[in-house]
């Protein structure tokens, strides 16, 4: 019985060991590993992987997967991932939101949002494209990107009203439509244009279409370095992401077909000069559209399984590294695709599920009562 205690101990210490390693490796390339894993094992592999070490991962990069593994399965086990980014949220939409009437506040706070942009070749893009646009990162980056999220899991944040007033009043389409702005973040602005819709500050839809088509017309494809047309195939996607709120909901190809048309005419240089995030969200641009036939999905998820590491149970970095905190994103991604649901799970909505209503922000408010509330 000793012997079988001690066995059963270094084992569960091998396992931890095998486990920790693939969060703590150091920043080096890792050695690719060639294998014969099917789509299945390698979606158990990085499901064990993230969810064996979710707890080290920042809160943000937690919310990230559980509220992604939420809508793929509808597992309320998934919701007190959620609740971790909603509490996040809420605190800093306390702030935010309600200092907007303060002088100079948008302005200070737009600075130092520009000012976390790291330097480097697309950093410098970015914050070249910004100077015409002072306050914008304030507009979008926080107002709309935290409004937007609350929204989704069922609530309203502090000073809502406050938010959606400032909203109201500034116009974003000089700076959605700036091509300068397309080239340094395509994928960013068109989830601010839905953002906006969703929360009801406005509709930019037809207007940044037209400037991100007129940006990257197809035909001149062949003058685009890779950092730039990596930046057009992840902004095409995001078009259709960003209509699905993430993930909650089918999206009708009819409206998105000249991007899947491009895709599947374009694949193969997709495979060579993106990155396995963007290959992976081109096949899942088909599977949320109901093209699960379409080619183009096997051709990716060939690509994907074969891009796994089984040594760090991932898919490591277009550089090689094998950092679960940087590397969530891809590998979520890749178990999206591999695990394709029928059905699509709108929220999680918060307020409504045991598990987490109880443990609720008290700075939120669920939205069936902010409504009712202006209504008497």
């Amino acid at each position: 019985m000793l012997q079988l205690h001690k066995s059963n101990t270094l084992s569960l210490l091998l396992l931890s060991a095998s486990l920790l390693s693939s969060v703590a490796i150091a920043k080096e390339a890792v050695e690719k590993h060639s294998h014969n894993l099917t789509a299945e094992q390698v979606y158990q592999g990085i499901k064990t992987n993230l969810e064996s070490n979710l707890y080290s991962l920042p809160p943000r990069v937690q919310g990230h997967y559980a509220i992604r593994q939420y809508r793929m399965t509808g597992e309320n086990k998934y919701a007190n991932g959620s609740l971790i980014d909603l509490l996040t949220i809420a605190e800093q939409q306390a702030y935010y939101y309600c200092n907007i009437d303060k002088p100079g506040f948008i302005k200070t706070e737009s600075q130092k949002e520009v000012a976390k942009i790291k330097p480097g070749i697309r950093g410098d893009a970015r914050k070249l494209a910004l100077a015409p646009y002072p306050e914008f990162m304030f507009y979008s980056d926080i107002l709309l990107r935290f409004g937007s999220r609350v929204d989704e899991f069922g609530f309203t944040g502090p000073c809502h009203d406050l938010m959606i007033n400032t909203l109201k009043n500034v116009d974003l389409q000089p700076a959605l439509t700036d091509k300068n702005m397309i080239k340094a973040w395509a994928a960013q602005l068109i989830n601010y244009v839905f953002w906006a819709k969703q929360l009801g500050v406005g509709d930019y839809y037809s207007a940044y279409k037209k400037a991100f088509i007129q940006t990257y017309p197809d035909n001149e494809d062949n003058k685009l370095n890779k950092s730039q047309y990596k930046n057009k195939i992840y902004g095409m996607t995001h078009f259709i992401f960003a209509a699905s709120q993430y993930y909650q909901y089918p999206v009708d190809a009819k409206e998105y077909q000249w991007i899947l048309n491009y895709f599947e005419k374009n694949i193969d240089r997709i495979l060579v000069d993106t990155t396995e995030d963007i290959i992976t969200e081109v096949g899942i641009s088909f599977l949320i559209t109901g093209n699960q036939d379409n080619p183009v999905i096997n051709k990716v998820k060939k690509h994907i399984i074969a891009a796994y590491n089984p040594k760090f149970n991932m898919i490591p970095s277009p550089k090689g590294e094998a950092i679960l905190s940087s590397g969530e994103h891809r590998n979520v991604l890749a178990m999206m695709l591999l695990d394709w649901p029928d059905t699509l799970h709108k929220g999680p909505l918060l307020g409504e599920i045991s598990s987490t209503k109880r443990y609720l922000p008290k700075l939120v408010t669920p939205k069936a009562a902010a409504k009712d509330s202006k209504s008497h």
